[in-house]
């Protein structure tokens, strides 16, 4: 183990997030707040934090499989160590562990909230809740890559850690360059839902932290009622289609911008999730037209709803704890779905699923055929032997750690559709649940294991469980891989 590589890497790690500060103490100084300050000063504490530990090469820069995965489950905890502090600091929330449930909240795009009145907050600190989940979005590693010289020759090992999905591929041969690559596409579609929420008359501030938050697939609102506030079919509407594109794999927007039209139309895997959303709003905008009377206001609620939970986002139009059963059931389902691999996303991801269809299919065939050759392909590209076996190790460990946590979560004694809709909402960083901590409702009133266990399965849901897992592992801390 390459300790002082990992020292460094995550000095870095912590310097750049110093810097990232000083954009929500440029927001406070522009809005003249004084809880400004606070930012400035966790920024100084973290950038003497880099020089110790960061601005120095080491000699041995070498790191591999378990290197990277110890800097992705460290880095990820620190940063929201001490991402929550300017919250605390501040008194804007004056509990330093639902400070740090907020901003765990934020980095792992999940949503969930402890605030009862989110307008009260300075906009400097909505500003860094928002900033959380555009960082989050994409990755916290991935985006100091983007602007740090880290070890080139290594670091697929980081990006392989971090980037959620089955596999991380590569789009261009240097894993810095794909790093910048995915940042310009992403850095792209959200100046451009910046512009088109401009135009459906929401302020700059307004637009650009809900921008952020539906890049990142988060869900903070600067609003107590979320994007319900603005009450406004063309926001709904804008929303609803930057959060399916958001939910998309990144490499997509690659083929397409390489002009390999048959390659991007012809992915199962988004061709599943677009049926999947597609399915699921024709049967809840039926399923509510008793409560909407309009078949246009059933859609355009349930379409919303929709984009959102499965995208993993949290926005809400719509009370959907109201909403009939059939409703409720589905939400629930496509809490479990999640986005695609590869993109801001959460949950499952739909490659998983197919993943573990298509399994089940070919055993179905062995069974019958025994003497057939079957093999699992996606995308026309036979899944290898490890790929399966890390699906289904993955599906074991979620049920594991989905049980484990409804079981510490039930000691609140709360009924089972809040304590299990609310480790689900938060292990596939969905933000709202149903119940107790539906869309209008809020994580306030657990305790502080509750939080606690939340902040661990958002981090787990987020990294896709295996580095933490490995962390704990001694194997981890001898061999390399």
């Amino acid at each position: 183990m390459n300790y002082r590589m990992i020292l460094y890497i995550i000095g870095k790690m912590l310097g750049v997030e110093g810097i990232v500060l000083l954009l929500p103490a440029l927001v406070a100084l522009i809005y003249r707040e004084p809880s400004g300050i606070w930012f400035l000063v966790v920024s100084a504490v973290l950038g003497l934090l880099f020089f110790l530990t960061g601005k120095t090469v080491p000699k041995n820069r070498t790191i591999y499989g378990k290197e990277g995965f110890a800097v992705v489950g460290f880095g990820w905890i620190l940063w929201s160590l001490f991402g929550a502090l300017p919250f605390t600091l501040s008194g804007s929330i004056p509990s330093y562990v639902d400070a740090f449930f907020e901003t765990v909240s934020g980095f792992t795009t999940t949503g969930s909230t402890i605030l009862t009145d989110i307008e009260a907050l300075p906009k400097g600190m909505l500003f860094w809740r928002s900033l959380t989940h555009w960082i989050g979005g994409m990755g916290v590693l991935v985006f100091v890559m983007m602007i740090a010289n880290l070890e080139k020759k290594s670091s697929m090992f980081l990006m392989r850690a971090e980037v959620p999905g089955p596999e991380a591929d590569k789009l261009v041969p240097k894993a810095r360059d794909t790093a910048r690559l995915l940042y310009l596409m992403y850095f792209a579609l959200t100046a451009l839902e910046v512009v088109f929420l401009l135009f459906g008359g929401m302020n700059f501030y307004d637009a650009l932290t809900h921008a952020f938050s539906t890049a990142g697939t988060g869900g903070f609102s600067n609003r107590n009622q979320s994007v319900a506030y603005y009450d406004s079919a063309y926001i709904d509407g804008v929303i609803t289609v930057f959060m399916i594109l958001f939910g998309i794999n990144f490499n997509m927007y690659f083929l397409l911008l390489r002009k390999e039209w048959k390659s991007a139309l012809k992915n199962e895997e988004v061709r599943a999730y677009l049926l999947i959303i597609a399915g699921s709003i024709a049967v809840i905008t039926l399923n509510t037209l008793s409560i909407y009377k309009n078949v246009l206001h059933a859609f355009r609620y349930s379409s919303f709803q929709v984009a959102s939970i499965i995208t993993t986002t949290g926005f809400y139009t719509a009370d959907y704890n109201m909403w009939p059963e059939l409703s409720k059931t589905i939400l629930l389902f496509v809490m479990f779905v999640g986005a695609c691999a590869g993109s801001t996303g959460g949950g499952i991801k739909v490659s998983r699923l197919l993943i573990l269809f298509k399994s089940i299919r070919q055993e179905i065939t062995r069974i019958t055929h025994p003497k057939a050759v079957t093999l699992v392909r996606v995308n026309g590209k036979t899944v290898g032997k490890e790929t399966l076996r890390s699906v289904y190790i993955y599906f074991i460990c979620y049920i594991l750690v989905l049980a484990g946590s409804v079981l510490l979560v039930s000691i609140n004694n709360f009924d089972f559709a809040t304590s299990f809709s609310a480790v689900l909402t938060t292990l596939n960083n969905v933000g709202p649940g149903i119940s107790l901590v539906g869309p209008v409702e809020n994580f306030s009133q657990f305790s502080v294991l509750s939080k606690l266990v939340f902040c661990a399965d958002m981090l787990l849901g987020r990294l896709e469980i295996f580095p933490y897992l490995l962390l704990l592992s001694p194997e981890l801390w001898r061999r390399k891989f």
